[in-house]
């Protein structure tokens, strides 16, 4: 029987790999607000123009922020989830 675990300080640089990836997680949420607002804008004006199109993009894109934000805070429990339903096979 084989038992292999993750090991965090097999290679050189894991910390920094770890910040790097908290850093991008970060710019992610970051990135979803600002597409959020921009969505919520559009959607407004949409609504307010009477243009249906337009008003139609910006709730596609208020809900595709919030899909992206929901990714990016559950990215590490999602793979944490998926690691023990593998480590379960």
């Amino acid at each position: 029987m084989i038992d292999i675990d993750p090991n965090g300080t097999g290679l050189p640089g894991i910390d920094q790999l770890r910040t790097i990836v908290g850093a991008v997680m970060t710019i992610g949420l970051v990135l979803s607000v600002l597409a959020l607002i921009v969505a919520a804008i559009v959607w407004g004006f949409g609504a307010n123009s009477s243009n249906p199109h337009l008003a139609s993009r910006g709730k596609t894109g208020v809900l595709v922020s919030c899909g992206a934000a929901i990714i990016c805070g559950a990215a590490v429990t999602l793979v944490n989830f998926f690691w023990g339903v593998g480590q379960a096979v």
